[in-house]
């Protein structure tokens, strides 16, 4: 019945229970159509009228004014579609040198355009890797989470510390051409030498090169402890 199920979802609904799944992540509650409408850069009526196609599916419960929740199979199919994309992310780099500011948009595409059979292939010749190059972890095959190590935001780290780069947010293109332009990747070490208090802007050093980072930028990256 799944098999059947997933052959009627176009791109845009995958996209849908996708982003539910992201959201759903901070919160037990039912996530608004608002957010989606916002998240997914539509109107809020086109949001709840997918709401209600991919109700009757059975891929999400959905009452009006109280938001949607995923169901088992709408999870399912949303698990799946971001396996695919960030396994297409982690072979776009290691296999054809793409940068890591440039892999999400070609995934985006690439993602509701592969075979089951072809994405296992991939897996595997990657030796089935657990993070993507962004540190987003990969669901495996039967849709389990790697566990993220515990990581602190670059702006909440201290000072005097050196730091090993774990994750990275990854929704602004021109953030992340800049960190290739600093040489900065997933796993690259970073040392916090110190903040400015009036304005949250940190002096970091990589590659024993000293950088400025604002608030903004430095909110992008999640470490962790050098000797932890």
């Amino acid at each position: 019945m799944l098999k059947f199920i997933v052959t009627m979802i176009t791109i845009s609904k995958e996209d849908y229970l996708k982003e539910i799944y992201a959201l759903s992540l901070f919160t037990d509650e039912p996530v608004s159509t608002s957010k989606i409408a916002e998240k997914l850069n539509i109107t809020n009526a086109a949001t709840s009228d997918m709401a209600k196609k991919l109700s009757a599916l059975d891929l999400l419960s959905y009452e009006k004014y109280k938001g949607v929740k995923l169901t088992e199979k709408g999870r399912t199919i949303a698990l799946n579609t971001i396996r695919r994309h960030r396994l297409w992310e982690t072979f776009l780099i290691k296999t054809l040198g793409l940068n890591w500011g440039e892999v999400h948009d070609e995934a985006e595409v690439l993602e509701h355009q592969t075979s089951e059979f072809l994405m296992d292939r991939i897996d595997q010749f990657l030796n089935f890797p657990e993070f993507d190059p962004h540190g987003d972890p990969i669901p495996t095959k039967e849709g389990l989470m790697p566990v993220l190590p515990e990581v602190v935001c670059l702006t909440e780290a201290e000072i005097g510390k050196t730091y090993i780069i774990q994750k990275v947010d990854h929704d602004n293109k021109e953030v992340m051409d800049y960190f290739t332009k600093l040489g900065i990747e997933l796993y690259s070490e970073i040392a916090l030498e110190d903040r400015m208090k009036f304005d949250n802007s940190v002096f970091v050093s990589i590659n024993n090169i000293r950088h400025t980072f604002s608030q903004q930028v430095a909110s992008k990256l999640f470490v962790v402890n050098k000797n932890i």
